[in-house]
């Protein structure tokens, strides 16, 4: 006999409609574009696409987290960020068409849904609402892009590591924010790993934070908020 499921459990399609690329695609669209999707689950630590490889598929990351990281002409490596499911990775590879810019890495066990290039963007020459949607999502990350530019380029170390936790937080909707290793960290900030060593331990120090295992909880966000405005 079959387990009976719950007429509250949503369908499977609907996990894309939690995208906020895809926010307000209607039902029938979701499930064509599910239909067409590959589904597949990634172990932390494993590659998903490396920098520069065809961007043949728009990757919806469902759950788990993902770092893109990049390389200098010198061999340093750059850590560009991390995100959380549910959102859509690289979308400008897959809209200029030009290669993935970055290489993702499963940062925790991820699940994945690849849409075919060619049906993401007939989508969005389908439905202008669409398109209105994609261009607002790519505007607002470029000015948070931006922001963060700015503020690795002039902040002091700690203000720097004290915006990113807030701003982690804020995205997270989480007080416990996954850092990786410190030196994942330094290479996300722009620093080297003994000054990031040293932030870190005057946050804590301070009362700001508390380390979780590869973690922080983030303990006084009021404060760690005159901490980020110290260095603007």
């Amino acid at each position: 006999m079959s387990p009976s499921v719950s007429a509250d459990t949503p369908p499977p399609h609907a996990a894309l409609g939690a995208v906020p690329l895809l926010a307000g695609v209607p039902d029938d669209r979701l499930r064509e574009l599910w239909a067409a999707s590959l589904r597949r689950r990634h172990p932390a630590g494993q590659t998903l696409r490396h920098a520069g490889a065809p961007a043949t598929h728009l990757l919806l990351l469902l759950r788990g987290t993902v770092a893109a990281t990049g390389h200098t002409a010198a061999g340093r490596t750059v850590r560009h960020g991390e995100w959380t499911g549910p959102r859509a990775l690289d979308k400008v590879a897959v809209i200029d068409g030009l290669g993935h810019t970055a290489t993702l890495t499963a940062v925790t066990p991820c699940a994945v849904a690849a849409l075919p290039r060619d049906r993401f963007l007939a989508l969005t020459d389908d439905a202008a609402s669409v398109r209105r949607h994609v261009l607002w999502v790519l505007a607002a990350e470029a000015r948070h892009q931006q922001a963060r530019f700015t503020a690795t380029a002039t902040l002091p170390a700690e203000a720097r590591l004290a915006a990113w936790l807030l701003t982690e937080a804020a995205t997270r909707r989480d007080t416990v924010i996954p850092v990786g290793t410190q030196q994942d960290l330094a290479d996300l900030l722009g620093v080297s790993r003994v000054t990031v060593n040293r932030a870190l331990a005057r946050l804590r120090r301070d009362g700001l934070i508390a380390p979780a295992g590869r973690a922080v909880r983030v303990l006084a966000p009021e404060l760690l908020r005159l901490r980020a405005a110290k260095g603007a």
